[in-house]
C-alpha cells in the first residue's frame, strides 16, 4: 500500500492544495496552498513566433501516456541551474499511480527513438495541474507545453493551473491570480466534463499547420506573437 495514497493527492487537489518535499531525498511532504496562484489562460496561451515555427518543422515525435515514468523521473532529475527539484520517491510512486489510474498523464516529445523532452500533470474534471517538466534537447519541453495546451482546448478543459508563475512561463502567458479567485475557478472547473485527448499525434503541428498566416487566426489557435 502507497504511504501517499493517490486518493488523498486528489482530494488535495480539488480543494485547491499541492504537495512538494523540500527536495529529492527529503522523506516529508509538504501541502502547499499558495497566496497568489499561477494558471495559464487558454485562450490566451502565447507561442513566440520562433517556436511556432519549430513546432510546425514537427522536429519531435508527439507521444502520450507512453512512459509516464520516465518523463516523472526525468523530471526528478537534478540539472546544473537546478541542484535541487521537489519530487521525492513517495511522491514519484503516487503519481505513478495516479497514471495508472488515469488522473495522470504525460506529454513527450521523442527523437530517434530517445525520450528528449516532456512533461506531465493531474487531470480532474475541466481542470489540468502542470506540475513538471523537462528537456533534454533545445525547445522540447516548450513544444509539450504548447502541444498540452491545444489539447486540453480540444478537450473541453477551462483551467490549467502552473501553481506558480515563472519568467519561462510569463513567456506563454501564464499570470498569478488570488488564492480566492483561484478557488472559485477550480470549483466551476472541477465539476465540468472533460476528456484529456491521447490521440498518437501532435495536435499543436496540425492546428498551426492549418493557420493562413494571419496573426488573427481562429478562435481555437488564436495566439499572440513576439
Amino acid at each position: 500500500m502507497l504511504a501517499l495514497p493517490p486518493e488523498l493527492i486528489i482530494s488535495a487537489y480539488a480543494n485547491g492544495l499541492f504537495p512538494m518535499a523540500k527536495d529529492r531525498h527529503d522523506p516529508a511532504i509538504h501541502w502547499l496552498d499558495p497566496l497568489r496562484r499561477g494558471v495559464i489562460p487558454l485562450d490566451r496561451f502565447h507561442i513566440p513566433r520562433r517556436l511556432r515555427r519549430t513546432i510546425r518543422k514537427q522536429p519531435f515525435e508527439i507521444r502520450i501516456d507512453s512512459d509516464f515514468a520516465a518523463v516523472i523521473h526525468a523530471c526528478a532529475e537534478p540539472l546544473p541551474g537546478r541542484p535541487r527539484t521537489w519530487l521525492n520517491d513517495e511522491l514519484i510512486a503516487a503519481y505513478i499511480a495516479m497514471a495508472e489510474r488515469g488522473f495522470a498523464h504525460s506529454v513527450e516529445c521523442w527523437q530517434e527513438g530517445r525520450l528528449v523532452g516532456g512533461l506531465y500533470g493531474v487531470a480532474l474534471g475541466a481542470a489540468f495541474f502542470g506540475e513538471s517538466m523537462f528537456s533534454r534537447v533545445r525547445d522540447a519541453s516548450k513544444v509539450a507545453l504548447v502541444e498540452l495546451v491545444f489539447r486540453l482546448r480540444a478537450g473541453g478543459f477551462e483551467l490549467l493551473d502552473t501553481q506558480f508563475v515563472t519568467e519561462h512561463l510569463r513567456r506563454f502567458g501564464a499570470v498569478e491570480i488570488s488564492r480566492q479567485e483561484y478557488r472559485v475557478r477550480l470549483r466551476r472547473a472541477i465539476v465540468k466534463q472533460a476528456e484529456f485527448p491521447t490521440a498518437p499525434y501532435s495536435f499543436a503541428s496540425r492546428a498551426l499547420a492549418s493557420e493562413s498566416g494571419s496573426s488573427t487566426g481562429s478562435s481555437q489557435s488564436s495566439t499572440h506573437t513576439s
